[in-house]
C-alpha cells in the first residue's frame, strides 16, 4: 500500500504529464474510476495529507483532521483502485529494483556499520551522536527505545524526498521511507508480444537453462532457493549460479556456509529486456559478444587478443 500512496502523490503532482508514458497508461487503466482519483489529488496533497493510510492507527491517528476521518473509507478505496492501476501492473519490475536497493544498503551496513549507512542514506537525513535528524517542517521527536527502525526505499517518492511513518501499519515500528531514482517512462509496459521476443533474446544470449536461472533470481535467494525454484540439484544450481556470476549477471554474498545471489544492474537489464546495444547488435559488429562469452564457455574466458 505504501507505494500506492506515493504513486498517487506522484500522479497528482505531475498531472501535466497526463499524455506521457506511465501517466497515460494509468489514466487509461483507471477508466471510469479516473474522476474519483482526480478529485482526490485535486483536493488533497497526498503526501502528507493521506499518510495516515500507512499508519497503524489509520484514520484514528491524532494527526488526522476530522474532515479526513469522515471520508476515510472512500479515500482508502481510491488508494486501492490506484494501486491496481498504477502499481500492480509493474510490480515485478519494481520489486527487482527495490531488492537491489535493499541488498546494496545491506552490504553497506555489513561492511561499514550502521552509522555509515544512516549517514549516507538521504540528503535530508543526518546522523550525529547516536541521533538521526530529518530535515522537515514537522517538530517531532521519536524515541526508538530499542524497537528498531524500518528503512524503506520508494520508487515513487519524488527525488530528494523522505517521509517518516511514526507507526507502520503491519509492524507498529517507525519507518523512514526514502526515494530511489526512477524514470517513470521505464515503467511503461511493453506490448504483450515483446515479452516473448525478450525471452528469446535472453535465451539466445545466455542459453535457455541459464535464462531460467536468471529469472528465478529476480527475487534474491540462496543456492538452495535456486535449486527449489528450478527443480534441479544443489550442485546443478551452484553451477548455474557460478556461470551467471562470472558473466557479471549476478552478485553473490557469502555468510559462512550460505551463499545469497542477487541480480546485478546488467542482469536486471537483461531480464527486463533493456539490453545494451553492444549485446543486441548483429554478430560480427564491434562490441558484440562472441558465441559462448555469456554462456560460460571456458575457452572464451581464457582467450587473449
Amino acid at each position: 500500500m505504501s507505494e500506492a500512496v506515493f504513486a498517487l502523490h506522484r500522479f497528482g503532482r505531475d498531472r501535466a504529464r497526463a499524455s506521457v508514458g506511465w501517466h497515460r497508461f494509468v489514466r487509461e487503466r483507471l477508466g471510469d474510476d479516473l474522476p474519483a482519483v482526480d478529485k482526490v489529488v485535486s483536493e488533497y496533497q497526498v503526501v502528507p495529507d493521506l499518510l495516515w493510510l500507512l499508519e497503524r492507527d489509520g484514520a484514528d491517528a491524532d494527526s488526522v483532521p476530522s474532515a479526513v476521518r469522515a471520508r476515510a473509507r472512500s479515500l482508502a478505496q481510491v488508494a486501492v483502485l490506484f494501486c491496481c492501476a498504477g502499481v500492480l501492473p509493474f510490480w515485478s519490475r519494481m520489486q527487482a529494483r527495490l531488492e537491489i536497493e535493499r541488498d546494496v544498503r545491506g552490504r553497506m551496513a555489513i561492511t561499514n556499520g550502521i552509522e555509515f549507512l544512516l549517514a549516507g542514506l538521504h540528503p535530508k537525513v543526518t546522523w550525529e551522536s547516536s541521533e538521526m535528524h530529518i530535515a522537515s517542517d514537522l517538530d517531532l521527536d521519536i524515541k526508538l527505545d530499542g524497537r528498531g527502525l524500518i528503512l524503506s526505499p520508494s520508487l515513487f517518492l519524488p527525488a530528494k524526498t523522505c517521509v517518516l511513518i511514526r507507526s507502520e501499519r503491519q509492524s507498529s515500528l517507525p519507518a523512514l521511507v526514502f526515494s530511489v531514482p526512477l524514470h517513470l517512462n521505464d515503467l511503461e509496459p511493453a506490448p504483450e508480444e515483446s515479452g516473448v521476443e525478450g525471452d528469446r533474446a535472453l535465451a539466445a544470449l545466455v542459453g535457455a537453462t541459464r535464462a531460467a536461472a536468471l529469472r528465478a533470481l529476480s527475487e534474491s535467494g540462496t543456492t538452495g532457493d535456486l535449486s527449489d525454484r528450478l527443480g534441479i540439484s544443489l550442485s546443478g544450481a551452484s553451477k548455474q549460479a557460478t556461470v551467471l556470476r562470472e558473466a557479471g549477471l549476478i552478485a553473490t554474498i557469502r555468510n559462512r556456509t550460505t551463499a545469497t545471489h542477487t541480480l546485478t544492474p546488467l542482469g536486471l537489464a537483461l531480464l527486463q529486456g533493456d539490453l545494451p546495444t553492444e549485446l543486441t547488435s548483429p554478430p560480427g559488429t564491434p562490441g558484440h559478444p562472441q558465441a559462448g562469452e555469456l554462456r560460460g564457455n571456458p575457452r572464451s574466458r581464457g582467450a587473449s587478443a
